[in-house]
């Protein structure tokens, strides 16, 4: 797994669009981003090589769950359209179907 360093941190903020941390918020986005890694593992996808396309869907779809999760922090969401995010869905149902095929093959 991809440590937490500042390349990583100012990948998610561009992504997020997020052009300054306030206090404590650097904290919750290292957490997002520690729950979507957890997210993934749990769900059988492993974090694919450095400079690979795979890694490059991979990377994709934890930018979307950190998005997803810094922005609905809040107990309750109102006046808002909550519905999925079809790319993010086709992108990790991919990695997943397909996670088991490219495990055999790094062995």
């Amino acid at each position: 797994m991809t440590e937490w360093n500042d390349e990583l941190k100012a990948r998610l903020m561009t992504y997020c669009r997020i052009d300054v941390l306030e206090d404590r918020d650097e904290a919750l986005l290292k957490d997002s981003y520690y729950s979507a890694v957890s997210y993934m593992e749990e769900a059988g996808i492993r974090e694919p090589p450095a400079g690979t396309a795979r890694r490059a869907k991979y990377d994709l779809c934890i930018n979307a769950l950190v998005l997803d999760e810094y922005d609905r922090r809040d107990v309750t969401i109102t006046g808002t359209i909550v519905a999925d995010n079809p790319s993010f869905r086709r992108k990790f149902n991919q990695l997943k179907h397909t996670s088991f095929r490219v495990s055999e093959s790094d062995t």
